[in-house]
């Protein structure tokens, strides 16, 4: 029965999107090449707002659970969506950015676990984390491929024994239908802000979940558990996102030495690189990127990871990347 219902949720997710695709297409929804592009052709954007649908009828489904992050979910895709159409005020995008924060925050009780002086530091990096998965959305299958690595070893993690149907189940079938139409060569959708702030937001609903409640909090329940909370943070699943930080912090870092306005559209990533300079496929840089993050997340899943470790892996990383980087710039010097 369980399989039954996946397809079922497969079969419907698949339904919307075509549907989606059909709404686009008369409307005019469409992704045309710019100067941070690596495609070169229209194609239809926003195929990611199959992610916060999928959440949403998770949540419907099962009695509007986590009613503040599904309304988080809402706002923060409405005012994406709507940044895909048309040029809105960053003050307003940031201001919605903020609510939607605030209701997931509230959802996990934060304002009650941490100090007053931790909510502001983590507003910061939860808004900065949300761009950067954006920033990272420019090459076919990069989105999903990526999320893929993020929510399969949360649920192996979750459910070593069993196979619920959960939120975390609903997403990897709207990624997996997403994946249909946008893993390829020439993709017939992007996932437009619509889908990776979306998706973005999802996941670090997710890894604050398991950063301040622990592993047991969304264990075997549709509900947060009333589970007796320590200060013992595990801040080992920052790592989760580890491949796509490096990249976002250092290419900022990259930009502001270059005196460049790092608000502006860029295609300085270091996936970007690989797709538009030195010619390699989009799928095999997607990847590439996915088998990296799924193997740092596979080993922090099931390893306890001290702080000095993290650090060390982070620290690993970020000289890989300089030394690749520079000996990319410098072929192309």
């Amino acid at each position: 029965m369980q399989v039954l219902h996946l397809l079922l949720i497969i079969a419907v997710l698949f339904g919307i999107e075509l549907l989606y695709f059909k709404l686009a297409d008369r409307f005019n929804i469409i992704d045309k090449p710019n100067e941070r592009s690596s495609h070169t052709q229209i194609t239809i954007r926003g195929g990611g707002i199959i992610f916060p649908i999928a959440w949403i009828m998770y949540s419907l489904i099962n009695g509007f659970v986590f009613p503040f992050v599904t309304i988080g979910v809402l706002l923060i895709a409405t005012i994406s969506f709507l940044d895909d159409r048309m040029e809105l005020s960053s003050r307003l995008r940031l201001l919605v950015h903020l609510l939607a924060f605030t209701l997931c925050f509230v959802e996990l009780d934060l304002f009650h676990l941490l100090p007053w002086w931790g909510i502001p530091i983590l507003y910061i990096v939860a808004i900065g984390c949300v761009n950067a998965i954006n920033f990272m959305d420019g090459i076919n299958g990069i989105t999903g491929l990526y999320a893929l690595a993020i929510l399969v070893p949360i649920y192996l993690m979750l459910y070593p024994n069993s196979f619920e149907i959960n939120g975390i189940i609903y997403l990897i079938a709207s990624v997996l239908v997403f994946g249909f139409f946008n893993f390829r060569k020439k993709a017939k959708c992007f996932a437009g802000d619509v889908g990776s702030v979306s998706m973005g937001y999802l996941v670090i609903f997710l890894i604050l979940s398991l950063i301040f409640l622990g592993k047991n909090a969304l264990h075997g329940t549709n509900q947060l558990q009333s589970i007796a909370v320590s200060n013992n943070f595990d801040f080992k699943y920052i790592l989760l996102l580890s491949l796509y930080g490096v990249d976002a912090i250092l290419t900022i870092i990259h930009r502001l030495i270059l005196k460049e306005n790092i608000f502006k559209a860029h295609r300085k990533h270091f996936y970007q690189y690989l797709a538009n300079e030195m010619k390699w496929p989009h799928l095999s840089v997607a990847i590439l990127y996915a088998f990296i993050q799924l193997s740092i997340n596979l080993w922090v899943i099931s390893n306890e990871v001290s702080l000095y470790v993290g650090i060390g892996l982070i620290l690993v990383l970020s000289v890989v990347y300089v030394l690749l980087k520079r000996r990319i710039l410098s072929k192309l010097s």
